[in-house]
């Protein structure tokens, strides 16, 4: 079954490859409209507002908090009753360093605050940090997405791999169209609503 959607769609495949057709030329509207710039990295507002952006084509949801508890595997992100205290708490992590903006990272993932399109809208996000803290954006062809995601994967736990796989792919062309493409090829890092679980509340 597929997620509900403004589309109207219920084939869960005919969904996914229609979300990444819209999801994509939205992510390129963001980035030639200079809608990122005025966007405060770091910050929730500013992820709720990418995600919105990408998604209210398709989700009523767009840019809202989820509703539903989601695990993926084993792994469950963070419960609904304490999603947002997570996210004030996120907020007011430092993102001064390379160390500490992939901390922040990371803990974003943790707390998945969306119900669907997490993966490309913090990508995003990711980026906007690294650019106004460290003049870079991370190069995502640069990086192999079984790695990527076995990385994201271990990296509540622990958080060297991904470091280390996101350092040797940050790239002074924090300007370029085709570089921040990359990071919402949705081809490339896969992320689909159907290898998740969730739980009406």
């Amino acid at each position: 079954m597929a997620l509900s959607n403004k589309l109207g769609i219920t084939d869960s495949a005919q969904l996914a490859l229609m979300e990444e057709k819209i999801s994509k030329k939205k992510a390129a509207e963001l980035f030639e409209n200079g809608l990122l710039d005025g966007l405060k990295p770091g910050t929730f507002s500013s992820l709720s507002f990418i995600h919105k952006y990408l998604f209210e084509d398709i989700y009523d949801f767009a840019g809202e908090i989820r509703t539903v508890n989601i695990a993926k595997g084993n792994f469950r992100f963070a419960p609904v009753m304490y999603l947002e205290s997570a996210l004030e708490n996120i907020e007011k992590m430092p993102q001064s360093t390379f160390e500490q903006i992939v901390e922040k990272y990371v803990e974003m993932n943790i707390a998945h605050p969306f119900r669907e399109g997490n993966g490309r809208s913090t990508r995003i996000w990711l980026d906007l940090i690294f650019k106004a803290e460290l003049q870079r954006v991370v190069d995502w062809s640069k990086i192999d997405k079984e790695d990527y995601l076995l990385a994201m994967e271990r990296s509540p736990i622990r958080d060297t791999e991904i470091k280390h796989i996101l350092k040797e792919a940050l790239t002074d062309k924090k300007n370029s169209r085709e570089v921040y493409m990359k990071g919402i090829d949705n081809s490339y890092f896969y992320e689909g609503y159907n290898t998740f679980k969730a739980e009406e509340l």
